[in-house]
């Protein structure tokens, strides 16, 4: 079995981390539902899980899978700006980001659970063997 990939963070984010968990958003909540306690698929999913110098919603660290959940300050070119370079520093240590919409988690779940659901079926297919 391979070593699993460690990925560093700053010590400052654990607390932080928690206190989002503990502070969660309504679309992180109905999400987190269909994640939690590996319902997706067998597979381990983390909330507010720091990475490197960010904190990510939510990590497989098995898919080395993200998901970001974007809310209405999404649309801000500040936070726009500041989510590129988190997308872009963990798709630098190897990590894959999936993005949804904090309405399209309100409305239409289903079809963020078949998003994820076809990122696992082409990683499982890409790391048969």
């Amino acid at each position: 079995m391979a070593k699993r990939k460690i990925i560093p963070y700053r010590p400052w984010l654990k607390e932080y981390a928690r206190q989002l968990r503990n502070n969660s958003t309504k679309s992180e909540i109905i999400l987190w539902k269909y994640l939690k306690g590996k319902q997706m698929r067998g597979y381990d999913f983390h909330r507010q899980k720091p990475l490197d110098n960010f904190i990510a919603d939510f990590f497989c660290h098995e898919l080395q899978l993200v998901i970001e959940l974007d809310g209405y300050t999404h649309q801000w070119d500040e936070t726009l700006v500041k989510d590129r370079i988190k997308e872009d520093r963990l798709k630098e240590l190897g990590l894959y980001v999936l993005r949804f919409d904090d309405e399209e988690i309100y409305k239409y779940v289903h079809r963020a659970l078949e998003a994820i659901e076809v990122y696992i079926d082409d990683y499982e297919t890409k790391n048969q063997g």
